[in-house]
């Protein structure tokens, strides 16, 4: 047998899911996760893991993981000292930014803080112009001075970003090459390596984000592949923020990359989950220990953006301009709050209860978890109300201390409202669906979906705990929870593919270029991605490369991206291409001129190495069935008796009509009065309006 294996680092918990190939058998262990060290909770959970399941190492066929490290260090603004060289004349190039603000009327607004201090970046003379032409030699003289400062300095990385280099690169190569001999200790990232794409900031931005947490990523993963590899494991896979796995040394070439590793797996997985349903229209619904992400799939397709900023207010609440640091690689559309099962709830200063930003984390955790935390949660207020087991979780393995709970929401929250404890754990979970509907609205309305023609794939802990009031809110007509949903994202990590995107700018008049020119620029695109795969050792069959190009009408300042037909480059296949741009225009914009000129800005690869398909499948043993109950306070009808059914023990066919709660190791469902829960063939619970 063949397995697979999965771990996501959450908030509260890290997560392994372990995927038998053949017959899509899947086992799960949960550990806390160790904030100051997350290395342990990953090895910590594939011991248990493997241990629990009677697995060998050596029938692991892939270990994929999500990492949040890159985002924590530009968060807490914990990155490397890395130091920035430009073009004489461009040293403030990272300070200057773009005008753009998140709110245009706050004139007390603070821009990020700026990831290379100015005493630490540094010019060389040279210049490149817009053509790609040498108007002023590399200065190479000045080399050994830059050297010598970045030394003195004690600098770990640096990045380098000159005028145009995307164009003609021979400056930036010949002035990295000479640092890395003259400073064989100091890691050098170009921006012609990174992103050889227009738009100077975008690219400085990006290459200064790899610089920063590049020895911080690369230690960390250093630190896991060499323990994995101890106990016998496969070599190590990271998940990439455009949705799609990459070994370590692709990781560490282009750190930015996995910027949103986490999110991203639990959106592949609902992909595959909607694949497999026959649902080309879901959203994607992630609630956890700290946040809440959701993301659209409409037609099949995961929506990806280029367009993102890491490291401000923007990576807690949703993307906006002027929030944090710009990084131009592919990432997964996602809206995320500040609403998690540890999320705390509090009163301000006005009276009013808030919930959030700030988190319980792991540690202490929620209140009810009696590991030393006092402040309310959600997961305090989820106990209170009864949509959790108010005596243990994760199977018995977690006692609760529901007093704990009680008093921690008498104290922070029911006594400075003049609540009872009920009322105001009733008031929290009110806030944080509030807070979590919004995120629903950003990526289904705000992206002009109707939410009304999607059904929500909800995991994640905390979930499907609140799936079905979030529904109600945007009058989606479906809820699905999935086979193991508290670890979906660690499913959804050995269920992507192997994964890379490449990017080369080329200005042309799309209507006149000499298609053979577009066909060299992608076929050294082509040859990078098949050496990543030759890497990973992807067979010829299981390879794709699908093209993309960024066209625009001329004069415009931002492009449009549309594919570029399978096969060899010819003038029909760009015109179609050209058509497709005219056609996504009109929907995007609500108009076209197809006599208007269309410029081609960038081409775009991805290099996809398919790893054979799986099937999610959790089928109950009705030889396990039990029903308990308790009461349960819903909105409709306050406290009530309620049944509450242990999903490995739900066979197919099954349905269970509201109130009731289907309870598992690893996450809780909650089915409101009014809604009807049906099993299918292969475990999922599909929530309907009766």
């Amino acid at each position: 047998m063949a397995w697979r294996i999965g771990i996501d680092i959450g908030g509260t918990f890290t997560d392994v899911a372990l995927v038998e190939e053949t017959s899509g058998r899947i086992a799960i262990a949960k550990v806390l996760t160790t904030p100051n060290d997350f290395g342990q909770a990953v090895i910590g959970g594939i011991r248990q893991g493997l241990r629990q399941n009677g697995i060998d190492p050596a029938d692991v066929s892939l270990l994929s993981h999500a990492t949040t490290v890159v985002t924590n260090a530009l968060l807490e603004n914990k990155g490397a000292r890395a130091g920035f060289v430009a073009t004489k004349g461009f040293r403030d190039l990272l300070e200057l930014r773009r005008s753009s603000r998140s709110d245009l009327y706050d004139l007390f607004q603070d821009a990020p803080a700026v990831l290379v201090p100015r005493r630490w970046r540094y010019e060389i003379t040279e210049r490149i112009d817009a053509q790609g032409e040498v108007v002023t030699p590399l200065d190479e003289s000045e080399i050994e001075g830059i050297a010598a400062a970045i030394s003195d300095a004690g600098l770990e990385t640096i990045a380098i970003s000159l005028m145009f280099s995307f164009l003609n690169d021979s400056h930036e190569r010949r002035l990295g090459a000479r640092l890395r001999k003259l400073l064989p200790g100091v890691t050098v990232y170009l921006s012609c390596d990174v992103l050889p794409e227009i738009r100077e900031f975008e690219r400085a931005s990006t290459t200064a984000v790899c610089a920063s947490v590049g020895p911080l990523l690369a230690g960390y993963l250093d630190r896991l592949q060499r323990t994995t590899a101890s106990l016998g494991l496969p070599d190590l896979h990271v998940m990439g923020s455009s949705g799609g796995v990459i070994d370590i040394a692709e990781a560490l070439r282009m750190p930015a990359a996995v910027v949103e590793s986490g999110p991203a797996a639990g959106v592949i997985a609902a992909g595959l989950a909607g694949r497999q349903l026959g649902l080309s229209d879901v959203i994607s619904f992630d609630m956890g220990g700290t946040t809440a992400k959701a993301s659209v799939i409409a037609g099949g397709e995961i929506a990806v953006t280029a367009e993102y900023e890491v490291g401000g207010s923007g990576s807690a609440k949703r993307w906006q301009n002027g929030t944090g640091h710009p990084i131009r690689v592919p990432v997964i559309d996602l809206a995320e709050v500040s609403a998690g099962g540890g999320s705390i709830a509090w009163v301000d200063p006005g009276g009013s209860l808030r919930v959030g930003p700030h988190s319980a984390g792991a540690a202490p955790g929620p209140a009810g978890y009696g590991a030393g935390g006092v402040r309310p949660t959600v997961t305090d207020a989820d106990l209170v109300l009864g949509y959790l087991d108010r005596e243990s979780l994760l199977g018995g393995a977690l006692v609760v201390d529901l007093a704990a709970a009680e008093r921690a929401i008498e104290t922070d929250v029911a006594r400075p409202l003049g609540l009872t404890v009920p009322e105001a754990a009733a008031r929290i979970a009110e806030i944080v669906n509030a807070n979590m509907a919004e995120a629903l609205r950003i990526v289904s309305i705000e992206r002009g979906h109707d939410a009304r023609s999607f059904s929500l794939i909800a995991f994640g802990g905390a979930g499907p705990v609140h799936a079905a009031a979030l529904a109600e809110e945007l009058q989606i007509p479906e809820v699905i929870i999935p086979p193991i949903p508290g670890a979906f994202s660690a499913l959804g990590l050995v269920a992507s593919d192997l994964k890379r995107d490449y990017v080369r700018t080329l200005y042309a008049d799309l209507g006149s270029v000499d298609p053979a020119r577009v066909a060299e620029a992608f076929a050294l695109m082509e040859q990078s991605g098949r050496a990543m795969l030759d890497t990973a050792q992807v067979p010829e069959e299981r390879r794709a490369m699908p093209r993309l190009m960024d066209v625009r009408y001329r004069r415009q300042a931002y492009e449009l991206t549309v594919p570029l037909p399978d096969g060899r480059v010819t003038r029909a296949s760009l015109d179609a291409a050209m058509a497709a741009f005219h056609a996504k225009h009109e929907l995007t914009y609500g108009h076209a001129n197809r006599a208007e000129a269309v410029q081609l800005v960038n081409l775009r690869l991805t290099a996809i190495g398919r790893l054979p398909g799986l099937l999610l499948a959790q089928r109950g043993d009705a030889g396990v069935a039990r029903i308990r109950r308790r009461d349960v306070w819903f909105p409709a009808t306050g406290f009530v008796a309620t049944p509450v059914h242990w999903r490995p023990g739900l066979v197919e066919g099954e349905t269970i009509s509201g109130p009731a709660i289907v309870e598992a190791l690893d996450s809780t469902v909650v089915i409101p009065p009014g809604w009807t829960a049906r099993i299918d063939g292969t475990g999922f619970i599909r929530m309907s309006r009766s």
